[in-house]
């Protein structure tokens, strides 16, 4: 999993720096898409994510080399509502 995390991240980092001991790299095999809200309508676009790490129900999928922000569903599947950008950083501050 640490390959795949921005230069400099490992999954302790990432824990520390949320303060989530059980954060943690979930499989990419699921549906994860992102709420678009136009005209007052809900519609969903699919992501590709390259990385998904969950934190307690909340999840950063990166796509592009960005992070979007999320839950899980109890179906494994993840629904996000925003992007915050290519930091991992900041985006663990945004949780």
């Amino acid at each position: 999993m640490d390959a795949e995390l921005p230069d400099g991240w490992t999954i302790e980092r990432v824990r520390s720096a949320s303060g989530d001991a059980a954060a943690d790299p979930l499989p990419l095999e699921r549906l994860v898409v992102i709420e678009e809200h136009e005209d007052g309508r809900t519609d969903y676009a699919v992501l590709q994510p390259d990385v998904i790490i969950s934190f307690h129900g909340l999840c950063l999928a990166r796509v592009d080399g960005d992070w979007f922000m999320g839950h899980l569903e109890a179906d494994g599947s993840i629904v996000c509502w925003a992007c915050y950008g290519p930091g991992l950083g900041e985006a663990i501050e945004g949780l």
